[in-house]
C-alpha cells in the first residue's frame, strides 16, 4: 500500500499522519504518553489536515490529560502473596509447584496457580493470562445469549485478545466481535456494557445521537458502568511503538 508520513506540529503537540489509501480521517490518542495519530486519505492536503487536528485539540488534550492520570498497577511478579484481580475481586496469588502441566483454580479469596519447578516469570504470567483468556471464553456465549434477547442483532463470533487501545471492538459486516482480554479482571457489568456497546454498532456504526438512544434504551445505566470501567487501574504493560 503506498503511504506517506508527515508531522504536524500544534504548539506543544507532535501528530504523526499517515496518508494512505483510505476514504475517511481517523484520529487516534495512543498510551500511556498519548501519542497523537492522524490516519488520513492520500488525496488530502496537510493544510486540511492540520485544519482538522487544530478542530480536535480539545478532545486531544482531554484524552491526553486521561491517559497521564490513569492509575497502573505495579508491574506483576507472579509470585504468592501478590494482588491480582479477576471479574472485580481481588485474590492473593499462590504458587504451587507440581510436576504436571499448569493451571490455575479459585480457592476462597486465594488464585491457586500450578506449576511446574523452576518456572520463570514470563511463563507464570502467561499461565494466567490463559486461564484470564479461557474464563472469558466460557462467559461470552452466555451473555451474548442474554443479550440477543434484548439486542436486535445475531453476534456471529466473539473472541477475545489482548489491546493496547481499545476495550473491544467490532466487524459489522462479518458480525463479528472482539474483546479485551484485560475485561477478565474487570467487574462482570463492564464487560456487559463493552459487549452492548459492540453489539449496538451492528445496528449503527457511528457513535451518534441514534447510538446513544439505542444504548439509553438496551442498557440505560450504560454511563455509570462505563465509569466504572475507566475508574479501575489498567494493566502495567511495557508498551512499545
Amino acid at each position: 500500500m503506498n503511504t506517506e508520513m508527515h508531522i504536524i506540529r500544534l504548539g506543544d503537540i507532535d501528530v504523526d499522519v499517515v496518508q494512505k489509501d483510505i476514504k475517511n480521517l481517523h484520529l487516534s490518542v495512543y498510551p500511556p504518553t498519548g501519542r497523537v495519530h492522524i490516519s488520513a486519505p492520500l488525496r488530502m492536503n496537510l493544510e486540511t489536515i492540520r485544519i482538522f487536528a487544530i478542530s480536535k485539540l480539545g478532545w486531544i488534550k482531554k484524552q491526553q490529560a486521561k491517559l497521564v492520570n490513569q492509575k497502573r498497577e505495579a508491574p506483576r511478579e507472579y509470585i504468592s502473596r501478590e494482588s491480582h484481580r479477576f471479574l472485580g475481586k481481588r485474590y492473593l496469588l499462590k504458587i504451587i509447584e507440581h510436576d504436571a502441566p499448569p493451571k490455575v483454580e479459585i480457592k476462597h479469596k486465594t488464585l491457586e496457580m500450578y506449576v511446574r519447578p523452576n518456572t520463570d516469570t514470563p511463563k507464570r504470567h502467561a499461565v494466567l493470562e490463559e486461564w484470564y483468556r479461557q474464563k472469558l471464553k466460557e462467559m461470552l456465549p452466555e451473555l451474548i445469549e442474554k443479550l440477543e434477547k434484548k439486542i436486535p442483532v445475531r453476534v456471529a463470533e466473539c473472541r477475545v485478545k489482548k489491546m493496547k487501545t481499545k476495550w473491544g471492538t467490532c466487524n459489522v459486516d462479518a458480525r463479528r466481535i472482539w474483546v479485551n482480554l484485560e475485561l477478565a479482571k474487570k467487574p462482570l457489568h463492564c464487560l456487559e456494557y463493552i459487549l452492548v456497546h459492540e453489539m449496538t454498532h451492528l445496528l449503527e456504526r457511528h457513535h451518534n445521537s441514534r447510538f446513544v438512544d439505542y444504548m439509553d434504551h438496551f442498557l440505560p445505566q450504560w454511563r455509570s458502568y462505563k465509569d466504572d470501567l475507566n475508574r479501575y487501574p489498567v494493566s502495567h504493560i511495557d508498551w512499545k511503538y
